[in-house]
Parts: C-alpha cells; structure tokens; sequence
C-alpha cells in the first residue's frame, strides 16, 4: 500500500504534456503550436501555469520537440522540458516528466492543447487534492465520445475507462475525464511505475492511475465544471476555428460588459489585450493584438488592425487604418484623426489634434500638436513640430543605402506637395517648401524654399507617332 499523506497541500508542481503530433491538423507544425487568439495554444496553458505560481513546470515536447522549446524558451513560468520518444501514452508521458518533480508538491496534469483551463478552477482542482487524495476534473457531455468514463461506486470514484476499452454499459456514462488531475508526487511516483500497456491501444495511460489508487485506498474525489470551453481540446482546424470564435465571443461580451460599444460582438478579435476607457465603440472587423488601449470616447472604423498602441481620448481611427507598434509602441494623441487607409508603424508618436489622411505611412516620428498630413505622404525618422501642414506627395527621404537619417520639421512650417526631404535636415520654424522641391541643405526660419529645376516649354515640338 502507498502511503498517504496527511492534509498539507505544499507546493505546486505542473505537467503539460505537449509531445503529440496533432495528425488531424494535417500541417508540418507541433499540434501546440498552432495559434488560438493569436498566441499558440500552448502558451495559453503555461500563462495560466504562472498565475498559479507553480514551483516548477515541466513541458513534455515529442513530436517537433525542438520547434516547441523554442518557441516556449522565453515563457514567464521558465518551463522545464522532459521529452517523449516515442509516444507510448499519457502515462508513459508523465513517467518521463517524474524525475523533474520533487516528493513534497501537488502535481496538476495539464494538455498543452487544451488552452482555456482557469486559474479559479484549477485552484479548486488543487483544493479537492489537498495533498492526500486524487482530483479528477470532470464534466457531463450529452455525446461523451472519444473521452474517457468515469465510473463510480455511490460519489466514489473507482476508475476511468477509456472510449476503446468501455464496454456497452460504459459508452452510456455522460460523465467524462477532461484531461487535468491534480494529485501528491509522492503518491503519483509509485502508481506511474506500476502502468502497463495491456489495453486496446497497446499504451500507458494515465488514467490507469485511478484503478492504482482504489487499490491502495487512496481516495479519488471528481471536481465537476460546467464550462464545456475550459476542457476543449484541439484536434483538427475545425475544432481550432469553433474554440477561436467561442474565446472571441467570450472576450466581446466581457467588454460590453464594461460599457464598450461593439456594432456586432461577432465581428472582433482580441489577440492580446485591450483595455477600454467609457464610451468607446468599434465598428465591425477589427483586429487588436498585443497591448492595446483606447482612451474614453475612442471611435474604431471598420476593418481596421491595431497593434501595441495607445489611442488617447476622443481620437478617432477611420476605416482601413493600420497602426502597429511592434515592440516600441504607437500612441496617437487625444483628438486625433488618422486614416482611412492610413499606416502608423513602429515609433509613431503624435500629439493631440494630429490629423493623418489617407495613404499616409508614419515611421519612428513625432508630430506635435495639430500637425497634418492629410494625403499620400511618407514620413520617416523625422521629429514635425506643431501646426505643420505636410503635403500630398511628399516624403522624408531618410535611409542612404546603409543608414536612417533625422528630418527635423520646425512649427508652422507647410511643405508643397510633391516634395522630398533628404536627411539629415532641418526645415526651419515658420518656413514654406514649394511644391516640387528636392530640399537637400537645412533652411532658416520663416523662408520659402524652392528647390526644383526650370520650367521649360517648346512651342513648335511634335509627339512622336506610331
């Protein structure tokens, strides 16, 4: 008989097994790669690992093995990796993770294709093991296939079948296995090393472990969810898309909640966080990824994709617009208004009352207060001061063939149309560009600058013809 432990729930230690190769995905990718709400699937899971502050976490990779360290070296829990090959089971899975886990935790079993478990439940999981007895997390599906039955003697648990192995009588059990245990490492240890493979998939499976523990009087408890989206797992792109759409729905409502108006909760997705001030509203087909906030009174056009931006107060984005901050951000000031088809990129800074129309692509540039750029206009690598007008057509020329150079646009300056400012230079406050200049020399403040070559025209020339 293993020996049990006395209540003391100590530390937490996590399993994610991740070493499948998702068949029915049919892609060369890891199954627990491929992307839920913009971020793989995986990632979801040890993001909820760090919120339960688990002593150590451990990742069991196979099938792509390199391919998924690496994509997971940087996560905030610093996973620690046990790998399976070949894959014998979800028994023999855990088996390979045991030597990385210490006697005195609770382990909790996770799926790393199973992203939306939460933290309240599994610390409720966590609770019904209290460092003494086997918790089951469980749930009622009206078509159980596929899942293993829990079979039960009056509220105690006895065993788990799983779908291959039940008998008539089994398969009609709706109460299934999600996937996640928690369980004492010292109880687990000795129960992983008695599996065996004597079953119709000829694999060790972990869920034998409730038939071990029934042996040796271990108690085994179920915590039952009703949240059908916590335990879904993600086996073909069918099943990838309905879990994206129903996180989606739920990330909707929770701003709705919070008084954001949406014109149809369907038609957004967040993959990132977005965090709303009052009285914003986002139009159809919009896309928020990374960090995003919107200041109150925020308006969002169609079909617009914001990432890593702040939008302040009363600003509004127009249909079309394209604004990315990567990893240094964009932040457009209050009362601004950019597109429609407008792009800011990485850098972008601008003040309040900027105005940037369509087909114009801001780069690594601030513009103060009330500067406009309102038509097919490139400016890069450039600091505009206040009230600048910057004309349809223009553009700063900044990269050399090797390096960025600063334009540096003084207050009140106003740029023709079609002009190109090759940097570095400084155009000084209160000066005028003429259209058509190729400005290569700084200029003094409150000048007019032309820089284009002589008109010439020829009365008597003839259009060559075919």
């Amino acid at each position: 008989m293993t020996q049990i432990p006395q209540d003391n729930q100590g530390p937490v230690d996590i399993v994610v097994m991740a070493a499948g190769k998702g068949t029915r995905m049919k892609s060369s990718w890891p199954k627990v790669l491929h992307r839920l709400a913009g971020r793989a699937l995986v990632l979801h899971v040890l993001d909820t690992a760090a919120r339960l502050n688990a002593r150590h976490v451990v990742v069991v990779t196979g099938h792509g093995a390199n391919e998924v360290e690496a994509a997971l070296a940087d996560a905030p829990c610093a996973p620690r990796f046990a790998r399976q090959i070949p894959q014998l089971g979800t028994g023999h899975a855990v088996q390979q993770a045991a030597p990385l886990l210490p006697d005195d935790g609770i382990v909790v079993v996770l799926s790393g294709d199973v992203p939306l478990i939460r933290e309240d439940t599994l610390r409720a999981l966590i609770a019904a093991s209290a460092g003494r007895r086997l918790a089951l997390l469980t749930i009622d599906f009206d078509d159980p296939t596929g899942y293993g039955r829990i079979l039960r003697e009056g509220d105690a648990v006895q065993a788990i079948v799983e779908q291959k192995d039940a008998n008539e009588a089994q398969r009609a059990v709706k109460e299934v296995y999600s996937g996640v245990m928690a369980v004492p490492a010292r109880l687990l240890k000795p129960w992983l090393a008695r599996l065996d493979s004597r079953n119709a998939q000829g694999e060790f499976y972990l869920t034998d472990i409730v038939r071990l523990a029934t042996v040796d009087g271990v108690p085994v408890v179920a915590h039952r969810t009703d949240d059908r989206l916590q335990v879904t797992g993600v086996n073909d792109p069918a099943q990838l898309a309905a879990l994206e759409r129903a996180w989606q729905r739920r990330q909707a409502d929770a701003l709705m909640t919070q008084g954001v108006r949406l014109a149809d909760p369907a038609r957004i997705d967040v993959r990132g966080t977005l965090a709303c001030e009052s009285d914003v509203e986002i139009d159809v087909n919009c896309v928020f990824e990374g960090a995003v906030s919107l200041g109150a009174g925020v308006t969002v056009g169609a079909n617009c994709v914001i990432a890593n931006a702040r939008i302040e107060t009363g600003a509004v984005i127009h249909p079309f617009t394209h604004i990315d901050g990567e990893q240094t951000g964009v932040t457009v000031g209050a009362g601004s208004r950019i597109g429609p088809f407008a792009r800011l990129r990485p850098g972008a800074r601008l003040g309040a009352e900027v105005h940037i129309g369509n087909f114009v692509e801001i780069k690594n540039s601030t513009l103060a207060e009330g500067a406009k750029a309102n038509h097919l206009a490139y400016i890069g690598d450039a600091t505009v001061g206040a009230r600048v007008n910057y004309g349809a057509g223009s553009i700063t020329a900044n990269y050399d063939g090797a390096n960025k150079h600063r334009t540096i646009i003084g207050d009140d300056v106003h740029v023709g149309s079609n002009c190109v400012l090759v940097a570095p230079v400084t155009i000084g406050a209160g000066g005028t560009v003429g259209g058509g200049s190729t400005v290569t020399k700084s200029t003094a403040p409150g000048v007019l600058t032309v820089a284009r070559g002589r008109q010439v025209s020829f009365a008597d020339w003839v259009r060559p013809r075919k």
